[in-house]
């Protein structure tokens, strides 16, 4: 298996029309987020189809790959890195942690950290000190703060959800709209396992979390309990 193969195999299933309507989805427009940005137009199955295929590029061609300026290169590179790191042994797991940090700006959109981070950072920081999501989640970078919060979905599937909630408090007054749903969408997933747990952090802070913050984080509440909460009328 080869670098070259593997980029034959995008060309082949490379799709123009598609590729528009992504760059619209991903918001690759002057000024937003995903600025500049570039799409093959591929699918997200069709990929996972290229990563069983290729698990076993050898790891220099998946560091190339990850380099590369179509988005679906480089989520198939962080999806070959998320199965090599599953299936590696402690070494080769705190190789590709490090090649991860230090590629943050090659995971440049939600969906790259979303599919990612939980699965190396996260898991690689279980039993490990978490000093780096501290440092992270206070970063002008959109995406290392984006890293931050959704590693700790690691920590919250094994009902571990301190450090998830020290980052939700430091991240209350972020600006950005992603940030926002990263931070809801991880709440809710501590309510979902312990429900007590994420009202008594909302007891303190739904007055100050953002809109889309609190509304995502009580999305499983039943309806008279989410009125309670969005009644408390957040500062944004």
């Amino acid at each position: 298996m080869s670098l070259k193969e593997i980029k034959t195999d995008f060309n082949r299933l490379a799709d123009a029309k598609q590729a528009q309507n992504l760059q619209r989805y991903f918001k690759t427009g002057k000024g937003h987020y995903g600025e500049g940005d570039e799409f093959l137009g591929i699918k997200v199955p069709l990929l996972r189809q290229l990563v069983r295929k290729y698990q076993d590029l050898p790891l220099a061609d998946v560091i190339k790959l990850l380099q590369s300026r179509y988005h679906e290169q480089r989520l198939t590179a962080l999806l070959l890195l998320v199965k090599k790191f599953e299936k590696g042994d402690a070494l080769l797991r705190t190789k590709i942690y490090h090649i991860y940090l230090k590629s943050y700006r090659r995971i440049n959109n939600w969906d790259l950290v979303d599919l990612s981070a939980p699965n190396i950072v996260g898991t690689f920081l279980l039993h490990k000190n978490r000093k780096i999501l501290y440092q992270w989640v206070k970063s002008p970078n959109l995406w290392k703060r984006r890293i931050a919060v959704i590693s700790s979905f690691a920590f919250i599937r094994n009902n571990d959800f301190k450090d998830c909630l020290n980052l939700a408090q430091l991240l209350l007054k972020d600006e950005h709209d992603l940030i926002h749903k990263a931070v809801g969408w991880m709440l809710r997933e501590i309510g979902k396992r312990n429900q007590s747990v994420l009202e008594e952090f909302l007891s303190k802070y739904a007055p100050l979390m953002p809109r889309t913050m609190l509304r995502y984080s009580i999305e499983k509440f039943p309806p008279g309990k989410r009125k309670k909460y969005l009644n408390f009328k957040p500062a944004t």
